[in-house]
């Protein structure tokens, strides 16, 4: 299945449509929540589940009336900010619990927002219940794609990512056969034009000043290094069915055009609009409507000229790394994501230079046995294999 397919009826939607916010309280679940609130009319929150922060939880549980809510850490338990729930909110706890929220009766559409391994799990559960899926969680297809997009309905996969949203609008009545590739497009981060040896010295706090999107930190870091676009090239591959090696990756420094499609007879259309992650949230809720807009618009007369360049792959190694992995497939994508996390993560806490990422990500790649994609068993195994292996690059890299 490819969402080229049938579209979602209008007919089939549930008014309001039931959602369920799958990492509530991060940088997509809270902006989800601004959509919610102000299209409260068409839409009903019906599950909230978050990592930790139960206060966040609390406040938008009473807000929007919630009646499920799930918290991933079993430590936060007894937290007593729980206990100022709705009357009548269902609250568990664990990763398990956060899964069971995809497949509740009262649920239609399932925002994937939650960070890791977790996202596989409940993204699974979502399809398998046939619910609509709206992914922004890059380990679900990264990781899955191979054993998730087989399962999703027709018109049942409306992705929430900026570039993978505005593909999707760009194809919407387009017919597969009639795509010659995509340009999924790059803002380049903090470190643009700067060479492999200046990169060698950037700090964290530097990375994480991304020049127009504000995300979180493991995604901003992601951003920096260019890993995140080699991520969203190989989600492009299983969303859209395009070879990985069609898919080209161009920096558009200004962020306005979010990407582009470009068909057999030459003609290219592109989404433009401005850099408000609200937008392709709320026209993953409204699709196949178009609702008002949910921050200020463009006026395009006052603009500064649009720039368009190719990455620097041989400064920004992730990126090449990432495309590798996509092109030879099966369980090495797992395995890619799992080690960038690892080195994302160790190079936040000023464990490792920025550059040691690439070099852990290659690291386990190298030493992966790359298999077919047969279960989500199989993933969880890779995933911490290679999260082993990364943390083992890392320690021989301190001695």
């Amino acid at each position: 299945m490819t969402i080229f397919e049938d579209t979602w009826a209008r007919a089939e939607r549930h008014r309001p449509l039931r959602v369920a916010i799958l990492g509530s309280s991060g940088s997509i679940g809270t902006q989800a929540l601004d959509v919610c609130r102000k299209h409260a009319d068409k839409l009903k929150v019906t599950a909230l589940a978050v990592n930790s922060s139960c206060e966040r939880l609390v406040a938008a549980a009473r807000e929007f009336g919630v009646p499920h809510v799930a918290v991933a850490d079993e430590a936060r338990r007894g937290d007593l900010a729980l206990s100022e729930l709705p009357e009548g909110c269902e609250v568990d706890f664990g990763r398990d619990a956060v899964t069971r929220l995809a497949s509740l009766p009262d649920v239609d559409c399932v925002l994937v927002a939650v960070v890791g391994e977790a996202g596989i799990w409940a993204s699974y559960e979502a399809l398998l219940a046939g619910k609509v899926w709206a992914p922004a969680n890059k380990e679900a297809l990264v990781a899955g794609g191979d054993l998730l997009m087989p399962m999703a309905r027709p018109g049942r996969v409306l992705p929430v990512d900026s570039e993978h949203n505005a593909i999707f609008q760009c194809l919407v009545g387009e017919r597969r056969s009639d795509v010659h590739c995509i340009w999924l497009t790059c803002s380049g981060g903090p470190f643009f034009g700067r060479s492999r040896d200046e990169l060698e010295r950037v700090t964290a706090a530097e990375a994480l000043a991304h020049p127009t999107w504000t995300m979180g930190p493991k995604i901003t870091i992601d951003s920096a290094s260019l890993m995140n676009k080699g991520l969203e090239v190989i989600e492009a591959h299983h969303l859209f069915d395009v070879p990985v090696d069609d898919i080209n990756v161009l920096v558009h420094r200004q962020s306005r055009i979010h990407s582009a499609v470009e068909f057999a007879d030459g003609s290219v259309k592109a989404q433009l609009g401005p850099s408000d992650m609200r937008i392709p949230i709320q026209y993953a809720l409204s699709y196949p409507e178009r609702w008002e807009s949910p921050c200020e618009r463009v006026d395009y007369r006052g603009l500064a000229p649009m720039t368009f360049e190719a990455p620097d792959t041989e400064a920004f190694r992730c990126l090449a790394l990432a495309l590798e992995a996509g092109r030879v497939g099966g369980t090495l994508p797992c395995a890619m994501n799992a080690a960038n996390e690892v080195a994302n993560a160790a190079f936040r806490a000023g464990a490792c230079g920025f550059c040691d990422i690439d070099r852990v990500v290659e690291s386990v790649m190298d030493g992966t046995r790359v298999e077919p994609v047969c279960s989500l068993e199989q993933i969880s195994e890779v995933d911490g294999d290679a999260r082993r292996r990364a943390q083992a690059a890392l320690e021989g890299m301190r001695r």
